[in-house]
């Protein structure tokens, strides 16, 4: 799954997301950081489990295919084809996500979010006016993060929003254009209950967030 990132936003993408958000940032206090990973967990489970059905299935087709239908022949069967199938599913997300359940990917994706809005330093603002847009691929999650100053003054229903247009625009796979206007939406937001003034200093950085 390390591609996947690269993949999904080139350079050229990068840059037009960086130049959005220093776009937004000019009217408002707020501080908008995109963060975008490959995956908010490593699921192990799911290379079990998937190792575990897939190597019965081939075990039991491989000792009717070929007569040899012991209990020892089809611990050997299976033995082999779970660790073939453990590895191939540990390396094709698209497998992998047929054995984790949605609600196991939305409560990891919170978790990242919320650990990455720290370990990010997105509090890190004057007044607490910082958010992460966060977007895991594996598991076709987005979600919105605003710091403690900003949630005083603006609904999560606005996150919702943003979190609404930027999983519509990778659907139809417009993802830059899709997290530029999300961007451009966070600033409309954001200008309402924090405009811009005199002293408007560019606290967090631009540049878009990237991780496996």
């Amino acid at each position: 799954m390390k591609d996947l990132v690269e993949k999904f936003l080139t350079e050229d993408d990068k840059a037009a997301i960086e130049a959005k958000v220093r776009e937004a940032e000019k009217r408002t206090t707020g501080e908008i950081v995109v963060m975008v990973v490959a995956s908010s967990h490593h699921y192990p489970l799911a290379n079990i489990v998937g190792g575990v059905l897939a190597g019965v299935t081939a075990a039991l087709s491989a000792a009717l295919i070929t007569g040899l239908d012991t209990m020892w022949h089809f611990l050997g069967f299976f033995a082999l084809s779970f660790v073939l199938c453990n590895e191939v599913i540990k390396r094709n997300y698209f497998l992998k996500r047929l054995f984790v359940a949605g609600s196991d990917m939305e409560e990891e994706v919170e978790e990242a979010a919320i650990a990455s809005f720290y370990k990010k330093e997105v509090y890190d603002t004057r007044d607490h006016t910082g958010i992460l847009i966060y977007i895991s691929l594996f598991e076709h999650r987005v979600w919105v993060l605003g710091d403690k100053g900003i949630n005083k003054k603006v609904e999560s229903s606005e996150w919702e929003e943003v979190t609404a247009m930027i999983t519509a625009g990778i659907r139809e796979r417009k993802q830059v254009s899709a997290i530029c206007s999300a961007v451009e939406r966070c600033g409309d937001i954001l200008e309402k209950s924090f405009p811009a003034g005199p002293e408007n200093s560019n606290e967090l950085r631009d540049t878009v967030i990237t991780g496996h």
